[in-house]
């Protein structure tokens, strides 16, 4: 997969870039990234790359000779360009594997006001990472850019990606490693079983349970079996009555 981002400030990717599974990615030739310096770009002797907007107001917006320039070349390279917005679509899961499915993605971090408006007719998306307003858009293209590249066949195991929190629609399942006990916290005994089945069926209870308690939004749209639905009534019913006992408890 080929990402390139464009952005005013190329060096807040340069350790990103380097380190983790995303520079293992890039180092094995799994995920190509490219850092584009707009103000390249600019104009002038001093490269100017934006202006005051028209109609007055506070703060500066970028002018669309640069981004054009930027971004048309990518555009014939067959790059999905995505500006990083707040009026963009959220950022889900279901998205990040959609783009991860791509073969090449270009983003583009905006600064200040925004972006002129006509430089918006070279953009196919546009991505929000939440409901809050950033300086600019590198750290949202890096969230962006994290969330994908890890989905890239090969970059991490498939069966890591498999119980991730949103993966199934529901949060992850507590998880525990040694010691067995600290500071009087005990693994639970199911995962020292070796059952494998009673293992799996403390996840999914575990999972339901904490997306219960956490995110119920989550569970309106999530794919239930009716053993599922079954085991949220027996939740519900505990945290109605945390007295009341089940005899299948494991």
């Amino acid at each position: 997969m080929r990402i390139d981002v464009v952005t005013l400030f190329p060096e807040l990717f340069d350790a990103p870039l380097r380190t983790g599974v995303i520079g293992r990615a890039v180092q094995s030739g799994l995920v190509r990234l490219d850092v584009h310096d707009l103000r390249e770009h600019g104009l002038g002797r001093h490269r100017s790359v934006d202006d005051y907007p028209y109609g007055g107001g506070a703060g500066m917006v970028l002018r669309p000779e640069p981004l054009f320039a930027a971004l048309e070349p990518l555009r014939r390279a067959g790059a999905i360009v995505i500006l990083l917005d707040a009026a963009g679509e959220r950022l889900t899961d279901a998205l990040a594997r959609e783009l991860a499915g791509l073969e090449h993605v270009a983003l583009v971090s905006g600064r200040y006001e925004g972006i002129d408006e006509r430089a918006r007719t070279l953009v196919d998306r546009e991505v929000s990472i939440g409901d809050y307003v950033l300086t600019g858009g590198e750290l949202p293209a890096l969230v962006v850019l994290d969330a994908v590249a890890r989905l890239v066949p090969g970059v991490i195991e498939a069966a890591s990606q498999q119980d991730d929190s949103f993966a199934n629609g529901l949060l992850e399942y507590p998880q525990y490693t040694r010691p067995e006990e600290f500071r009087g916290l005990r693994v639970p005994e199911v995962l020292l079983s070796g059952h494998h089945g009673e293992v799996d069926r403390w996840r999914r209870r575990e999972a339901l349970r904490r997306t219960l308690e956490r995110r119920p939004d989550l569970l309106v749209d999530a794919p239930l079996a009716e053993s599922d639905r079954t085991e949220l009534d027996h939740l519900r019913q505990q945290a109605s009555d945390p007295t009341g006992t089940r005899t299948d408890e494991t």
